[in-house]
């Protein structure tokens, strides 16, 4: 581990936590707290709906046509 340092925690103690195999650590003062590892985009579907229903999901920017809009589409 180099100048790392490992630490072995019992399998009881990781089941009662519900930690899978990946986990996260965060450092909060002096202390390390092992979470388990969130899932990527996890909270996205909670927030949109949010922002939804504030009337806050709109384009920040109004859309700017290209060529292809003004010249090449057809419907």
């Amino acid at each position: 581990m180099g100048n790392s340092r490992g630490v072995r925690l019992p399998k009881p103690l990781i089941m009662l936590a519900g930690l899978p195999d990946d986990v996260e650590l965060e450092l909060r003062g002096n202390t390390i707290v092992i979470l388990a590892q969130k899932t990527p985009r996890s909270g996205w579907a909670e927030a949109a709906r949010m922002a939804h229903a504030e009337d806050a999901d709109r384009l920040l920017d109004a859309p700017t046509p290209t060529h292809f809009d003004e010249a090449e589409w057809r419907w």
